[in-house]
């Protein structure tokens, strides 16, 4: 059952759609990251200001220096807390989409220790996109029923169930050896 749901998931974000999925803090949103109209789909759904940077959900480490600038330092807290509730934000490399956090230097990236979602960055075989499945500015969902309520209505649900009510990520940004606490979290 779990793979078949994976597989749609996996056909849907193929389509240039959005799907809902669960982590280890709250229920996110991911959209693949290479096609625009996906990109656009993902800030539309949830209200957000264009301005409003996205992660990037990735496999490993390996995966998020094909995108990312990461210091020995950088390098260190990934292999530390991946995967878990840890968004670390490095210089953006040219490899990444313009249109992706257009103006920004910047992006985070996040392995999540959720088994589905593991599986399904895995299934899709690139980077895909994490924001939380919330209208923009509203509260963090823990069940699906908590982003259907705020009208939320994504391409695709990988159901997760409920999740337990923890923090969204911890969110460090790392430029050389300098580490910034972005926002606190479970880490």
């Amino acid at each position: 059952m779990m793979k078949e749901q994976i597989q749609e998931a996996v056909k849907a974000l193929h389509e240039g759609k959005v799907v809902a999925h669960p982590t280890e803090t709250c229920y996110g949103l991911a959209a693949d990251i290479f096609q625009v109209g996906a990109i656009k789909r993902l800030y539309s759904l949830k209200k957000m200001k264009k301005e409003k940077p996205v992660s990037i959900l990735v496999r490993d480490l390996r995966e998020a220096e094909a995108y990312g600038e990461f210091s020995e330092k950088a390098r260190e807290l990934a292999k530390e807390y991946w995967p878990g509730p840890l968004t670390l934000v490095v210089p953006r490399k040219k490899s990444l989409p313009l249109w992706l956090n257009y103006g920004n230097d910047f992006v985070g990236f996040r392995v999540s220790s959720n088994k589905k979602t593991r599986q399904l960055v895995v299934a899709f075989g690139g980077p895909l996109t994490t924001t939380s499945a919330n209208l923009s500015g509203q509260i963090h969902v823990y069940k699906v029923q908590d982003f259907l309520d705020q009208g939320l209505v994504p391409d695709y649900i990988l159901d997760g169930g409920q999740i337990g009510e923890t923090a969204p990520s911890t969110i460090l940004k790392v430029v050389g050896e300098e580490v910034q606490i972005l926002r606190q979290g479970p880490i």
